[in-house]
């Protein structure tokens, strides 16, 4: 009787340490999503400065906030950062598309391996 209770509880300590590292991965990827929205939002709101940029004519004067004080800024350095926040913000969406899909592969691999134990 004491080796059928030892293995039940061998049992549900796997079974709790598979949950526990599947809500983990869950949890990865809901943070995963939210850092997402979170550059995409970037993503639009510097497009469309760039936009806004691109209709200036080459004497207007742009000014960028730093702090509490407006500074005045050159219109060809304003474009550059903007294109170069675009261009980091594009690549880390990239980045954190990529760690999605394995957060993904892992998701799915742990629940088919669950179900495989399962099954036996």
């Amino acid at each position: 009787m004491s080796s059928s209770s030892t293995a039940l509880r061998e049992l549900q300590r796997d079974l709790e340490n598979k949950a526990n590292d599947l809500s983990k991965l869950q949890k990865d990827i809901a943070k995963n999503h939210q850092v997402r929205k979170k550059y995409t939002i970037q993503l639009g709101e510097n497009e469309l400065v760039l936009k806004e940029l691109d209709l200036l004519n080459e004497d207007a004067n742009v000014y960028k906030l730093i702090g509490p004080v407006l500074v005045k800024q050159d219109l060809a350095e304003a474009n550059a950062n903007v294109r170069k926040r675009i261009e980091y913000i594009s690549a880390e969406s990239k980045r954190l598309d990529a760690s999605l899909q394995d957060l993904e592969e892992k998701k799915y691999s742990k629940r088919e391996a669950e179900l495989m134990g399962r099954m036996k």
